[in-house]
């Protein structure tokens, strides 16, 4: 067999894109979702590889800005529509692909790169690992209630709050809600700035009600006229003998403010007709925790969510700032991209850092899989080495570290990609 692997033709994406819907199981997407996901794919940072006519592999990288410690918007390689034709399996295909794709990304100046994944385990041996994680939620609304503000807060006027019920698709709205979502991104590390055309994914699939569920919805937050705040959701009826017992769908929730936030998940937690709100993806940290009457009664749990790669390991880590001042000499393991091959000194505060080869002794020693994993902030070195996963040659470096590279907020993806 002879395959050839090449650079997306615009005039290719339907078959292109018909081979990764069937390898995800064969079902169609929903003309919406097809169109706008047409219109986001940026052939010439895809690739697909074709048997003969037949195309058996797939893959894409967006051309993101991820924000990392320290508030900056790195370039990174947003790492989708990966698939391998079930017929052309084990033949070498998947690691072509990511071959090409990451000296692709290292052509670009682009210091690190992301992805979701189906299957984490594929990944790693490509250098990827966990950075960032998700919040799930399902809130029994009927038991639990959101806390009285804090002491003083209702007098100093932040509690002025108005909700305002608007359609999710006017574009008014949707550069409304972009502020307020960008304005989200120095404060957060694992967040996208989006591209145009990113606006439209929130509201994708919001048109008809769909298998008892609402289209969506849209609430805004306003003080003095200035939008502080949204949510979209959908909610979903149901009825148990006669007992209304609805559910809220909770797709997205941002604030620029606590008392915006708070009245945004009151609206929530009141709507008529329902007794659970149910989330899918949260902050780790997020302060609904810490507002609610019972958070036993909250569902919660965490799971995977964002995986990252430095791709250049020096321009990467030059790239963030450090929580605590940090010196320390890595030795770095990276196979699948030897460039990043050596003895790196990094030192850095929370005004920046500087990351640079050295002959000096190494103080640390882990794989580009570990300095992805620690690189948001979400997962400290002193974890992974307790796994074996990193080897502290210097007394006292994996503390030093591993404070280092903490991260006060916990890193978070608001959506895939």
């Amino acid at each position: 067999m002879t395959t050839e692997l090449r650079v997306l033709e615009p005039s290719e994406w339907e078959r292109w894109f018909g081979t990764l819907e069937l390898a995800f199981g064969g079902n169609p997407w929903q003309d919406e979702e097809r169109a706008l996901f047409r219109d986001l794919t940026e052939c010439d940072r895809s690739v697909g590889v074709w048997d003969g006519e037949e195309c058996v592999g797939t893959a894409g990288a967006y051309s993101f800005r991820l924000s990392v410690p320290g508030g900056a918007l790195v370039p990174a390689a947003g790492v989708t529509m990966v698939s391998v034709a079930a017929t052309h399996r084990r033949r070498g295909i998947l690691t072509s692909m990511m071959r090409r794709q990451l000296d692709d990304v290292r052509a670009w100046g682009e210091p690190l790169a992301v992805l979701t994944a189906s299957e984490p385990a594929i990944y790693g041996r490509f250098g990827y690992d966990l950075a960032a994680r998700r919040l799930s939620a399902e809130i029994d609304t009927s038991r639990v209630r959101i806390t009285a503000p804090a002491a003083g807060e209702a007098s100093d006027g932040s509690h002025d709050v108005r909700l305002r019920r608007v359609k999710p698709d006017d574009p008014a709205v949707r550069d409304a809600c972009e502020a307020v979502y960008a304005a989200q991104l120095a404060g957060r590390p694992g967040m996208l700035a989006r591209r145009p055309g990113w606006e439209r994914l929130p509201v994708v699939g919001g048109g008809k009600p769909k298998d008892g569920v609402s289209a969506l919805q849209c609430v805004l937050a306003e003080r003095h006229g200035e939008v502080v705040g949204f949510t979209l959701f959908r909610t979903r009826a149901v009825w148990e003998e006669a007992v209304p017992e609805g559910v809220v769908e909770l797709d997205e929730l941002y604030a620029r403010d606590p008392a915006a936030y708070r009245a945004l998940w009151d609206f929530l937690f009141g709507i008529d007709l329902t007794t659970t709100v149910r989330a899918g993806n949260r902050p780790p940290d997020d302060p609904i925790q810490h507002l609610v009457s019972d958070v036993r009664r909250c569902g919660l749990r965490l799971r995977d969510e964002l995986y990252l790669r430095p791709v250049e390991v020096g321009a990467a880590l030059e790239a963030r700032t450090y929580r605590t001042p940090v010196d320390v000499v890595l030795a770095v393991e990276d196979s699948f991209c030897p460039w990043n091959e050596g003895t790196w000194r990094l030192s850095g505060d929370s005004k920046g850092a500087s990351c640079e080869r050295t002959g000096d002794q190494p103080e640390l020693a882990l794989s580009v899989r570990e300095l992805g994993a620690a690189y948001l902030g979400g997962t400290s070195l002193t974890a992974l080495a307790g796994a074996g996963r990193v080897r502290e040659l210097r007394g006292g470096a994996l503390a030093e570290a591993s404070a280092a590279f903490g991260s006060d907020v916990a890193p978070w993806l608001p959506h895939g990609f």
